[in-house]
């Protein structure tokens, strides 16, 4: 096999990807959280509709969001290298590079990852793209509602919050 050839879709060399760090969060102490967290968009970059995939490096102490969960988005994850603990509301466990975790839309269990390592850590996150999402979030004051250009955000009594900046 040739490796010397450039890629061309359909096929895409993740490094081409940039990475974002920034967050969709409405809060400067919400997007905090995420502090250490990059995301290569790898199926936006491949022109995939109906589902996401991102490649996700967290840094020693970061998380990769809020714990949360979905209305209607399945929620995929598998780990690629170091350690990190999946948090959920039956506590918590280690996930090692070849585990994973899925989270099916619609059962209430909040979830998120931390890496407590003292290395980087980097996993695949599959999502689905359904129309009319939402995201819970049981520990804060906080709901994501799908919109036609992303997520918007609202505290728990349906006041929006303002526009994030970030």
């Amino acid at each position: 096999m040739n490796t010397d050839m450039p890629l061309t879709l359909p096929a895409l060399d993740p490094a081409a990807v940039p990475a974002r760090t920034s967050s969709i969060y409405p809060t400067e102490e919400l997007r905090s959280v995420t502090v250490g967290r990059s995301k290569q968009a790898l199926g936006d970059a491949l022109g995939l509709q109906t589902f996401g995939v991102n490649l996700v490096r967290l840094e020693p102490g970061a998380m990769s969001a809020v714990r949360h969960w979905h209305t209607r988005q399945d929620e995929f994850i598998y780990v690629l290298e170091g350690e990190l603990t999946l948090v959920t509301e039956n506590g918590e466990q280690a996930l090692g590079a070849g585990l994973c975790a899925g989270f099916p839309a619609g059962q209430p269990d909040g979830h998120q990852l931390i890496n407590r390592g003292d290395r980087v850590a980097v996993y695949l996150e599959v999502g689905d793209r359904l129309p009319g999402d939402r995201a819970h979030y049981p520990d804060m004051d906080l709901e994501a509602r799908a919109t036609r250009s992303g997520y918007g955000f609202f505290h728990k009594d349906g006041t929006p919050y303002e526009a994030a900046s970030g």
